[in-house]
C-alpha cells in the first residue's frame, strides 16, 4: 500500500468511524478527497478533506455563503460598518490560527487547516478531529459575529423561506 493509498483509507475509516462521510471527490488536482458532515447529527454543515497532489499534508475546509437576509442587512449598515464586519472577521480567523480566503464581493468565505502527515504517512484520529473542529468552530463564530452585525437589521420571517429555516436547522446563517 503507497503511502498515498495508506492515509486515503485511514482519512476514509475516521469519517466512517463517526458516521460522517458523504462522498468521494473526484478533481485532477487531489491525490484524493472527501466530503463529509460535521458535527454528526441535524446542525451539520458540510466539510471537506483533500490531499494535494505531492504533497505531505491534508486540508480541511469548510465554505460560507452569507445569507441573502444577512447580505440586506449588512448592505444597510453604514460602509464603514459593513467593512468593519469584514476586518472583524479577519482578525477572528487570524485569532483561531485557521487559513481563510474572504470574498467581499460575493459575500463568501473559507476557512481551511492543514495537517502535515508524520513520517509514516499517516495523521492520528486526533489531530485530524482536532483540526475539523477548530475548522468548524471558527467558522460557527463567524456566524455569531454576522449575527451581532445584523441583529437589529433582520427579523426571523426573513428566514421562512430558506431551506434552513424549513429543514430544522438552527444554523440559518447559510444559503
Amino acid at each position: 500500500m503507497s503511502e498515498e493509498s495508506k492515509i486515503e483509507h485511514l482519512i476514509r475509516e475516521y469519517l466512517l468511524d463517526e458516521g460522517i462521510l458523504r462522498e468521494r471527490l473526484k478533481d485532477p488536482k487531489i491525490e484524493f478527497g472527501f466530503q463529509f458532515a460535521f458535527p454528526p447529527g441535524k446542525i451539520s454543515k458540510i466539510m471537506f478533506v483533500i490531499k494535494p497532489k505531492k504533497k505531505d499534508l491534508i486540508i480541511i475546509t469548510i465554505g460560507t455563503q452569507i445569507s441573502d437576509p444577512h447580505i440586506n442587512a449588512l448592505n444597510s449598515l453604514t460602509k464603514n460598518k459593513k467593512m468593519q464586519f469584514f476586518i472583524e472577521l479577519r482578525k477572528s480567523f487570524l485569532l483561531k490560527d485557521v487559513y481563510f480566503r474572504i470574498n467581499i464581493q460575493n459575500y463568501r468565505y473559507e476557512i481551511s487547516d492543514q495537517i502535515f502527515l508524520k513520517q509514516d504517512g499517516t495523521i492520528s484520529k486526533n489531530s485530524f478531529f482536532k483540526s475539523i473542529r477548530k475548522v468548524f468552530n471558527s467558522a460557527a463564530y463567524s456566524n455569531i459575529i454576522l449575527e451581532e452585525y445584523c441583529s437589529e437589521k433582520i427579523k426571523p420571517e426573513d428566514f421562512t423561506k430558506t431551506k434552513e429555516f424549513t429543514s430544522g436547522t438552527d444554523f440559518s446563517l447559510y444559503s
